[in-house]
């Protein structure tokens, strides 16, 4: 349902955005984050946005960094990530909650996408 795209590997300091997209119109109708997962750790929340955009929530460790956006009537959502850190190593993860209310629990999310791996080294 959700598809990720935009990852590759970078350097640190570096910029990237992610794109995520549902050609079924999930993006547009519900509350959407994206969250991450990476090497040996659990799933973690990053960013969420309501669907009007009123209400926008971060991780501590991104935030200032990464800029959750999205485009309803293209059904896209993007990560904006700047300042890249060799720790931003992970697969992200775009999804979908159909309630439209802010969380960061991973378990209140409905549709996920499969990830795209975004790696920051030297």
């Amino acid at each position: 349902q959700l598809a990720e795209s935009g990852g590759r590997s970078v350097q640190p300091g570096d910029s990237l955005t992610l794109r995520c997209v549902a050609p079924d119109g999930i993006i547009r109708t519900s509350g959407m984050a994206w969250f991450r997962r990476a090497p040996g750790r659990e799933r973690e929340f990053v960013a969420f946005m309501s669907r009007l955009g009123r209400e926008i929530t971060y991780a501590d460790s991104v935030r200032g960094r990464f800029t959750i956006s999205r485009e309803n009537d293209a059904d896209l959502l993007y990560l904006q990530m700047s300042n890249l850190k060799p720790e931003d190593t992970a697969v992200y993860f775009c999804a979908a909650r159909y309630i439209n209310r802010a969380s960061d629990q991973e378990n209140d999310f409905d549709a996920w996408g499969q990830g795209t791996q975004v790696t920051v080294s030297t």
